[in-house]
């Protein structure tokens, strides 16, 4: 079981000034941060990160949201990260979300919904990789 997930905090959730509430949320979770930037993605770079959905009709819509603003990718750790953070953030659709998720408390629509988090601990591996070098992720029980 890997420990290890990745979180973006998607342009929505930065223009809605929520970053801080989102975090404190993840935080009180239990969840570590071990690495966080924000960054303005490319249309390469969120190409490339979606790329497993390019054959799905959303696929245009989801680039142009991604590239629409700035997002701030977190690489997390916890115990069981993954399955913890999916249930943290709730279901996609906010409508369909878990009462006190974060997609429930913030999101607006199924595409505008807040935070990323990854569906497997290989895809864990692959996404946090996509956004931070080895040097830029902290071993966080080594400091």
């Amino acid at each position: 079981m890997n420990n290890k997930t990745l979180a973006i905090l998607k342009p929505d959730c930065v223009k809605k000034n929520l970053i801080g509430k989102v975090i404190t949320q993840i935080q009180s979770a239990g969840f570590k941060v071990s690495a966080l930037k924000m960054v303005k993605l490319t249309e390469d770079s969120a190409k490339g990160f979606y790329e497993i959905h390019k054959e799905r009709p959303f696929f245009n819509d989801l680039i142009a949201y991604m590239t629409s603003g700035p997002c701030v990718p977190i690489a997390l750790e916890k115990e069981n990260a993954v399955e913890d953070f999916r249930k943290l953030i709730g279901a996609t659709d906010p409508t369909k979300a878990a009462e006190g998720t974060i997609r429930k408390l913030y999101a607006d629509s199924i595409q505008e919904n807040i935070v990323h988090g990854s569906d497997s601990d290989e895809n864990a591996a692959k996404e946090i990789l996509h956004f931070f070098s080895r040097k830029e992720l902290l071993d966080i029980n080594g400091f």
